[in-house]
């Protein structure tokens, strides 16, 4: 066997040496630890937040039947959905004189500020969740050593409630406005058509909201995450421990007061 042989096998094992390496030395036992397990929850909610907003798709609709013979019935359906720019959003409104077909129209309303916060927050809590991860798993004697990084870590919690909170709040009455631009009935209010005798106009079938009413609850189960978890990361910091000190020594000076009262 030649020498490039031996050296080509040995550095194909070099890179199975190395993931070997990695995944031996994480600490899989933290993730029973309230501190690694919230953590994980939060990845995981962070995906399903930005995830339900991120893909939701859905139409409305309205037909529009008018009363001379030269036009047949028409089905309008209008799709929308993330970031939920509204007002881009056009559909062909029917004319019922015979000298034009139709009228290029839009919905009503940009919405895309909230939503892509939203989104946005989410992609940014997924990447620093796992970046902790990482860090709590693979070199937790540096973050308990270092007390900068517990630090770093509740001040970074503590952003990320209050965004959360706002984010989840903003997006929620954010959909509540989508909720209202798209329904079938402003559809049909927004259509001049609808408003004369010449025409007769339904509302189609309402918007099916549900994933987009998912991705509000998720907001808000993440802020409750990142809130409880501010504790348990808060007690890895430094001033946790002069809290403690404080208490000790100030209990310490009473017992010993207390002790030369009971000697007098």
């Amino acid at each position: 066997m030649s020498t490039t042989e031996t050296s080509g096998r040995s550095g194909d094992k070099d890179p199975r040496q190395q993931v070997d390496r990695l995944l031996s030395g994480l600490r899989w036992r933290r993730l029973e630890e309230p501190l690694g397990f919230i953590k994980v929850l939060q990845w995981l909610f962070a995906i399903f937040a930005f995830g339900c907003c991120g893909s939701y798709s859905g139409e409305t609709g309205a037909t529009v039947r008018c009363n001379n013979e030269a036009k047949d019935v028409s089905a309008i359906i209008v799709l929308f959905g993330y970031p939920f720019r509204l007002n881009r959003v056009q559909y062909e409104m029917p004319l019922c004189d015979e000298e034009s077909a139709s009228k290029t129209l839009n919905l009503m309303g940009d919405f895309s500020a909230p939503a892509e916060f939203f989104v946005t927050l989410g992609i940014f809590s997924f990447f620093y969740t796992m970046a902790a991860l990482i860090l709590y798993l693979r070199f937790h004697n540096l973050y308990t050593e270092n007390k900068r990084f517990p630090l770093v870590d509740f001040c970074v919690t503590v952003s990320f409630t209050f965004f959360w909170l706002v984010a989840a709040a903003a997006w929620g009455k954010g959909l509540t406005d989508v909720k209202g631009a798209t329904r079938p009935s402003s559809l049909i209010a927004a259509m001049s058509v609808c408003h004369g005798e010449e025409a007769v106009c339904s509302p189609g079938a309402t918007p099916s909201m549900g994933l987009a009413n998912i991705s509000v609850l998720f907001g808000f189960f993440n802020f409750f995450l990142w809130a409880g978890n501010c504790w348990f990361v808060f007690k890895e910091t430094p001033w946790y421990g002069q809290g403690q000190d404080q208490d000790q020594g100030a209990s310490k000076e009473s017992a010993a007061e207390q002790g030369a009262v009971e000697k007098q």
